[in-house]
């Protein structure tokens, strides 16, 4: 048989499945008796080897020494960024559209790429919250027939310096105080708002923080971005400049921050629980996969340098094409020895696709690797289950710590004879990886392009696309955060960048500080492009013709999908609620994708009007409105009369309206509504006026409550904030 045929064959064989690939390494303990680590069965898991039944514990014991020891050694140092992060496993399926761009097997037509994925945020330590305000990583491994890519990302498309000499001082900024180790998992602090308000190339990135985007409601409805410029080849080896993108099938959405604030006290776990139990009951996350293509002879094209990540490009100037979908369909089997230990790098990738001169991806390529070999503890972390390749792993690299394979033969080198001259290097036919080829020159200096030097223009862009209200929100985060700060000249330098950006937006945020606008604090990187500056590279004639004001894209609440599915659905209830409606609600609402809830007062069962009953989910007690999407009041008669007398059925009402989203009440209940809402002015007729609230007189009208659903949140409320909760 021919040698490529035999290969060819190889190939297939090693690509199976990553599930199968992992179920060799996976054990269930089932029906085994209880082992030691060396396969010893131990008849007496309970008491250790003693001297005397009240004796000292003897060294020989030698199950016990061999427990303790693993267990003193269970920990491995946790990610210095994105500690805290959920996982899941899936599949990528192109469409093949991205084949004319760049030659990458996984994204021929039809292929099929197993998929880990991991979300996380970025400062917090493995136990903080899931719903601090922070950026969210999006890290995808595809386990390719060519070997494996790493698309690692946040769910923001830009970041907050332009030099990754900078990472570490952006970091130790954020992160808690060094001398009181004071706060955590919060930019909302002196040291963060020193550093960004000297560094003004984070202002993009502090937009997008202090945005709505900070807080997704989960891990399922958020975006997700390469951030960083990447080359594309294709068959040819003709290259392109390419930004990535993720886009939720569910849309964006978010949380309020008073809601934030409220889910970390009441389920730090949410994000976590949201994509575990989304996946557990069939309700598989989606999300296509974009590309913005950008021809090699248009790099200088744009009025902002494409190696800069600080800076995005519009979609209004590069439209975002599908290239494909990814499904996550399977939650972990453990999370520590997946989801914990996988390892993604930015430096894996595969054939057709290169890195650009982007100074942030660059010093990226050294530290992914390098942290790797401290968490994981050595050189051999790609042999773990979760990291392994399943295109098949052919080297001379040899030993070091925890080596797993068992490489036959004597030659560990390259060339040689005496093994035949194996491994050897693809070629012809066969080519493996190449790199794309650029022409260099320059001379060696420190020194950043000026092509970098405007950190205030796409800020602008950015708070200039969002809608009123999330205008409003943006303010008020910059408020919360800058009135933790206790260093008034911090919160006056930030206020002196804000003036830079829009005026408007700085003034309101000073208003909550009681700062007087405007202020003048000097920065020693507050540069902009000389007006005298000789026009080169970065910053062409015809870039003035490819400058957006505003950008659509930008916004949230432009981009609504218009979808219930998954959304949670309180049923506030108790003993004597209307049955008949109720249960034809909930089922309906099942049917259309939703995730009706019981909530009553108390655990066990709620009775119906009808002699029925419905299990209840969660208790009042351990429970509130902020875990849910949106509340159906079922109550009728006495049951109206006992919520009445409940300070928690009452709260739970009141959050609901004051976080804008849809309720629904079943006729007759108004006065419970009513109740729960003090202050809250009623129109002529003696009801409330406010968006989002359905009075159910019948079944029918339940269409009426879903059509509210489709839109997430009414923030024309404009009584909402008089709710005292």
């Amino acid at each position: 048989m021919p040698k490529k045929e035999v290969k060819k064959q190889r190939d297939d064989r090693a690509l199976q499945s990553k599930d199968a690939q992992l179920e060799q390494y996976t054990q269930d303990a089932t029906d085994e008796f209880l082992t030691s680590n060396q396969g010893v069965r131990i008849n007496d898991n309970q008491n250790s080897l003693k001297a005397g039944s009240r004796g000292p514990s003897l060294l020989e014991d030698h199950f016990l020494r061999e427990k303790l020891t693993h267990f003193d050694h269970e920990r491995i140092p946790e990610r210095v960024v994105h500690a805290r992060g959920s996982a899941a496993h899936g599949t990528f399926i192109a469409n093949g559209a991205a084949s004319r761009y760049c030659k990458a097997a996984f994204l021929r037509k039809g292929v099929a790429t197993p998929v880990f994925t991991r979300f996380s945020t970025v400062a917090g330590s493995r136990g903080s919250t899931d719903l601090a305000r922070d950026v969210r990583g999006f890290a995808t491994k595809f386990y390719t027939q060519e070997g494996v890519f790493d698309l690692v990302g946040n769910n923001m498309p830009v970041f907050f310096i332009q030099d990754a000499i900078k990472f570490p001082d952006f970091v130790h900024a954020v992160k808690p105080e060094p001398h009181n180790e004071i706060p955590q998992a919060q930019s909302a602090h002196d040291t963060f708002w020193d550093f960004v308000s000297i560094n003004t190339e984070a202002t993009h990135m502090v937009l997008w923080l202090m945005s709505d985007r900070a807080i997704p409601r989960s891990y399922r409805m958020m975006e997700g971005f390469g951030v960083h410029t990447f080359k594309m080849i294709d068959e040819d080896n003709n290259v392109c400049f390419v930004k990535f993108h993720w886009k939720p099938k569910l849309g964006v959405n978010s949380v309020l921050w008073d809601e934030a604030l409220k889910i970390s006290g009441k389920d730090p776990d949410f994000h976590r629980r949201d994509l575990w139990d989304a996946i557990e009951s069939g309700a598989f996350p989606q999300y296509d996969l974009g590309v913005q293509v950008i021809p090699e002879s248009d790099e200088f094209k744009f009025d902002f340098d494409l190696l800069d990540p600080t800076k995005l490009v519009p979609e209004e100037l590069v439209p975002v094409e599908i290239v494909g979908t990814m499904t996550l369909n399977r939650n972990p089997d453990n999370f520590f020895a997946e989801t914990e230990q996988v390892a993604f790098c930015i430096s894996h990738i595969v054939p057709g696709l290169d890195f650009t001169n982007d100074p942030l991806l660059q010093g990226r390529l050294f530290s992914y690797l390098d942290t790797q070999l401290k968490r994981l503890g050595g050189p051999n972390f790609h042999e773990l289950p979760i990291n392994k390749s399943l295109a098949p792993v052919v080297n001379n690299q040899r030993d070091g710590h925890m080596r797993q394979t068992i490489n036959r033969g004597r030659t560990s080198y390259e060339p040689n004879r005496l093994g035949g001259g194996c491994p050897f290097q693809a070629g012809g036919d066969m080519a493996g990886f190449k790199t794309a080829v650029e022409k260099m020159q320059g001379i060696k200096v420190r020194d950043r392009n000026l092509s970098f030097v405007d950190h205030f223009t796409q800020a602008r862009v950015f708070y200039l696309s969002q809608t009123v209200t999330e205008k409003t929100h943006i303010v008020e985060a910059f408020q919360f955060e800058l009135l933790h700060c206790t260093d008034n000249s911090v919160k006056e330098r930030v206020i002196s960048v804000l003036q830079q950006v829009d005026v408007d937006l700085a003034t309101k945020v000073a208003s909550g500080l009681g700062i007087a606008t405007p202020v003048q604090v000097p920065s020693p990187l507050n540069l902009q492009i000389p007006a005298d500056a000789p026009e080169g590279e970065y910053q062409p004639k015809s870039a003035a013709g490819l400058k957006v004001a505003q950008s659509k894209s930008l916004s949230i609440l432009e981009n609504p999908v218009p979808s219930i599915e998954t959304l949670k659905v309180a049923f506030l209830l108790a003993d004597g609620f209307d049955e008949k409606l109720v249960t034809k609600a909930v089922e309906q609402l099942k049917a259309d994708g939703a995730v009706p809830c019981i909530v009553a007062p108390l655990g066990g069962t709620v009775a119906g009007d009808k002699g029925g009953s419905l299990k209840v989910d969660f208790a009042l007690p351990a429970t509130g409105s902020v875990l849910f999407d949106a509340l159906y009041v079922g109550s009728a008669g006495k049951s109206v009369t006992a919520l009445t007398a409940d300070a928690k059925a009452k709260l739970f009402i009141a959050e609901t309206y004051k976080h804008c989203k849809p309720i629904a009440i079943i006729d007759g209940s108004q006065s419970l509504l009513f109740q729960s809402l003090p202050g809250v002015a009623l129109d002529s007729e003696g009801d409330l006026s406010a968006e989002g609230i359905a009075v159910i007189t019948k079944a029918a009208e339940l269409k009426d409550f879903e059509a509210m659903l489709e839109k997430k949140r009414f923030h024309n409320r404009t009584d909402a904030d008089k709710v005292v909760v």
